[in-house]
């Protein structure tokens, strides 16, 4: 076997896990099939893992990246604010339509940790990191677009986290993505008109 950089194989056995959780789910995936899913022998994920804890947070961290990254690079300076921000959603949005079974998987892993005696603060590290990269991309957006909130920027993070979870469940149960695109155009409105009226809204670069 072709010796591999630690951070490089950890990645390898994280997106292994990924697609066995999806295929089996959280409980009834192993190790060993984490392991056999990434064709790498049982001593090398536990070279790379110490702990099962450990995983699973490398698995929430590596889903959440999946979509952040896509909506990081549709937030360019656009005509407008309301152009950008609606952006940012959609590329987001694009990847829970391509792909439902990650994210249904995100649900479950908030359950497991939940439930889980001395997993708990999963679930918590999950719904933090949500926010965290909410105020990520907000505060890039500022950067972009030289303008002041009326609300704190934690305020508006946590909100936007909440809601975008709250849809994604929303149409993983009812597979209505019209209605989810329709509530994606008020959300995207509501932030446009959080911006100050005295700054500027016009992010043409």
């Amino acid at each position: 076997m072709a010796r591999m950089p630690s951070a490089e194989r950890r990645r390898q056995l994280t997106e292994a896990a990924i697609r066995a959780m999806t295929r089996d789910g959280v409980a009834r995936t192993t190790t060993r099939s984490i392991a056999a899913e990434a064709g790498v022998s049982l001593s090398v994920f536990h070279y790379c893992f110490d702990s099962k804890q450990a995983l699973l947070e490398s698995v929430i961290t590596t889903i959440a990246d999946h979509s952040v990254s896509l909506a990081k690079e549709a937030i360019r300076p656009r005509a407008t604010l309301r152009e950008t921000v609606r952006a940012g959603f959609q590329a987001y949005w694009d990847h829970v339509v391509a792909h439902p079974e990650e994210h249904m998987l995100t649900y479950e892993l908030t359950q497991y940790a939940l439930r889980q005696p001395g997993f708990e603060h999963l679930a918590r590290r999950q719904y933090e990191l949500y926010s965290t990269t909410y105020a990520e991309l907000i505060e890039q957006l500022r950067r972009g677009g030289n303008f002041e909130l009326r609300v704190p920027v934690p305020v508006l993070a946590r909100y936007l986290a909440a809601m975008t979870d709250g849809l994604t469940l929303n149409f993983l149960v009812l597979g209505d993505g019209t209605a989810a695109a329709a509530v994606l155009d008020v959300v995207t409105d509501h932030v446009a008109g959080l911006i100050l009226d005295d700054t500027p809204v016009a992010l043409a670069p």
